[in-house]
């Protein structure tokens, strides 16, 4: 099955992508030597900077700038970003948002996608292509995850209605049974890791009509998994549910203080 949407609009040169989201689109789990992170968006950024540089190489009016900041609701994502993403002049912005969102209890999904519908209204009306997407599915590795899996089903569904209805690219990750699988999976088990990443980068490209390569569809296997014995469940509750409780209780946020991941539009390749 194919899970990417397109407007009926034809396929578009893109020069300047700004990512706008969370800690989805900022690449947590996907980290780099230095102790960076890369993720999807930079792989999707890499490929256009290869476009960029050949028509543009003083990559001076093209680039790839990214938004987005570990952590953050929506109701941050939006005030924070979209005013800083539209005056960057995009004529591609990828938006994500949410997924913190639902892993609170008390969550207002009919809030949530009234802010959705009016960002996607915001950008698609700026003129750029706007890629909108629904997370792959971590519900079957974390505590309670029947609950948020409900919650995320119907988030799911009111980003594709508002896709729709708007006119966006949507790139609909959560449906994708072979995404459940813990090879694509970070450690903490919300995270996608590195071959996770490779896969939304895909989608992405394909969903605008731009060439990659094509090991980043091939499916991960099946290797063998470590089994969750209760000591492998204590540490994980140690190491990534405990200081996730911690930080709701005092109210903080594993983004706090950090600046966006790349607040100016520069070709990628140019920068590293």
């Amino acid at each position: 099955m194919d899970h990417t949407q397109q407007s009926m609009s034809p396929i578009r040169v893109h020069d300047r992508y700004v990512a706008m989201g969370d800690s989805f689109t900022e690449g947590v789990g996907d980290p780099l030597p230095d102790g960076s992170v890369r993720g999807w968006a930079d792989l999707v950024g890499g490929v256009l900077s290869e476009d960029w540089l050949a028509r543009d190489p003083a990559g001076e009016s093209t680039g790839y700038a990214n938004l987005a900041i570990r952590g953050k609701l929506l109701g941050p994502i939006i005030d924070e970003q979209l005013d800083a993403a539209l005056d960057l002049h995009p004529d591609l912005v990828s938006f994500a948002g949410g997924g913190n969102d639902i892993l609170r209890p008390r969550s207002d999904l009919p809030s949530l996608l009234r802010l959705v519908d009016l960002t996607v209204a915001r950008l698609v009306d700026s003129g750029a292509t706007v890629v909108v997407f629904t997370g792959a599915d971590p519900c079957d590795g974390l505590p309670l995850g029947h609950r948020i899996r409900s919650t995320g089903d119907r988030l799911a569904a009111g980003a594709r209605t508002v896709a729709e209805r708007r006119g966006a690219v949507l790139v609909d990750l959560w449906p994708i049974e072979e995404l459940r699988d813990p090879a694509y999976w970070a450690a903490d088990r919300l995270h996608l890791n590195e071959i996770g990443h490779r896969q939304v980068a895909a989608r992405v490209l394909d969903a605008i009509g731009v060439r990659r390569p094509a090991f980043w569809t091939t499916p991960a296997g099946s290797p063998v998994r470590v089994p969750r014995t209760a000591r492998n469940e204590l540490d994980f509750y140690w190491e990534y549910v405990g200081p996730w409780v911690r930080r709701r209780l005092t109210g903080t946020s594993s983004g706090d203080h950090r600046p966006p991941k790349r607040p100016v539009l520069a070709p990628l390749s140019a920068v590293r």
